[in-house]
């Protein structure tokens, strides 16, 4: 066994762990090391070849992977530790990491502190409840992106899309693109669950029918997929007996969602937020487990990259701060989310008063074309009102404010005046 030391460990080399790993070593940490499991740095975005990355933080469009290499490119020439086809197995008590690799076998690694960056998972056809045997041709919408960009695969010839997240509508341009027919994008709910944006131009521009509140009932064939059932669904999201239509396809593309990846994180005694389904961060982003942090979608999932390395960064400097010993042991309050909001992080305040300001993301519950964002404190006191347009459930809204005590966050209908 091979045992190592270092100040800070970032498990996950995406945009999050980066932007970690690069901030800690620029505010002084001596020693930062970076696991990942993969081969290569820069997680999902490896596979991510279409634009739209970067607007907030670098001013300009740019493909996932070319993201990602600017962070890449900073890495090379920074002093901090990589380890790549190195898969962590276990956070133990006292910041130690159990981790394996090729070279070194197994990995003790004893930390100052441990930042979370592993990314989210895609759900799968059983957690939607989607009835038939298991043939080839039903795939995550990461999956297809990857056989198509990275291994020059194409999966199928005739595809039917379940669920309008980001990447599916992304994956609908993408294969009609390469010449599979797109037969439609399938969605449970009322409204769309992707950005505007990516509705235009992936599937209006390209002819694209979209069917909301309808689903995927039933998978047909054997060795391959033939055919999907779908069906419409009424208010209570329950199938419409007599709205059944068989849709021929060789390919089911499922993009119903993204899970954080927090296996680790549980097994750590990390507090899981029911909502989030990530870790109960507080305003310096670190866990219910002194000197543990987290970032980016493994932390609650984001829409935007420029978001994920914002937090990874902000975790990093709640790691130093920790590490210097100024996050003391007393105490937070809590940060609630009321009306028309579905979740936010952090989910509550330190109260050091070196702290300063805090970054929040949230996403509301339904869409509204006209709100006002208001922050109030325990006592009544608004220290935040602002307007917006336009919200929707796919559209992650960050802010940043100075508070101390408990505070409530609100998604209010407002009239607008032009």
């Amino acid at each position: 066994m091979k045992r190592l030391h270092t100040d800070i460990a970032v498990i996950g080399a995406g945009p999050a762990g980066l932007a970690a790993a690069l901030e800690a070593k620029r505010l002084g940490a001596d020693t930062v090391t970076l696991l990942e499991r993969d081969a290569d740095l820069g997680g999902i975005l490896q596979q991510c070849i279409h634009d739209g990355f970067g607007i907030h933080r670098f001013g300009r469009r740019l493909s996932g992977t070319q993201y990602a290499q600017i962070f890449i490119d900073q890495m090379e020439k920074a002093d901090i530790d990589v380890l790549t086809e190195t898969m962590v197995l276990e956070i133990a008590p006292n910041r130690r990491i159990f981790a394996c690799n090729k070279q070194d076998g197994i990995l003790d690694i004893e930390c100052g502190a441990i930042i979370l960056a592993m990314g989210c998972r895609e759900r799968t056809a059983p957690q939607v409840l989607i009835y038939g045997d298991r043939p080839a041709g039903v795939m995550s919408a990461g999956a297809v992106q990857r056989y198509i960009n990275m291994e020059g695969y194409l999966p199928g010839r005739t595809a039917v899309i379940l669920g309008s997240g980001d990447i599916g509508l992304i994956m609908a341009r993408r294969m009609t693109l390469e010449g599979i027919n797109v037969k439609g994008v399938y969605e449970v709910m009322e409204s769309p669950g992707g950005l505007t944006r990516n509705i235009v131009q992936c599937l209006d521009d390209f002819n694209i029918p979209l069917h909301l509140s309808e689903t995927v009932s039933w998978i047909h064939g054997h060795n391959r997929v033939e055919s999907v059932t779908t069906v419409k669904v009424g208010a209570d999201r329950k199938p419409i007996p007599g709205t059944e239509t068989v849709v021929p396809c060789d390919l089911l593309v499922l993009a119903v969602g993204l899970i954080p990846e927090n296996e680790l994180s549980v097994k750590a005694g990390v507090e899981i937020d029911s909502r989030t389904k990530g870790p109960v961060l507080d305003s310096a982003f670190m866990t219910s487990v002194p000197g543990i942090f987290a970032a980016g979608n493994v932390a609650a999932v984001f829409d935007l990259v420029d978001y994920v390395s914002q937090s990874g960064e902000t975790a990093a400097r709640g790691a130093l701060a920790f590490l210097r010993g100024e996050l003391s042991a007393s105490g937070w309050d809590t940060v609630e989310a009321g009306e028309n909001v579905s979740f936010v992080t952090p989910q509550r305040i330190r109260r050091e008063t070196s702290i300063g300001k805090t970054s929040f993301f949230l996403r509301v519950k339904k869409p509204m074309p006209e709100a006002k964002l208001v922050c109030s404190t325990e006592d009544g006191n608004v220290i935040l009102r602002k307007r917006l347009r336009h919200v929707a459930p796919p559209e992650m809204i960050s802010f940043e404010i100075e508070v101390r005590g408990p505070l409530l966050i609100e998604m209010r209908s407002e009239t607008i005046r032009s």
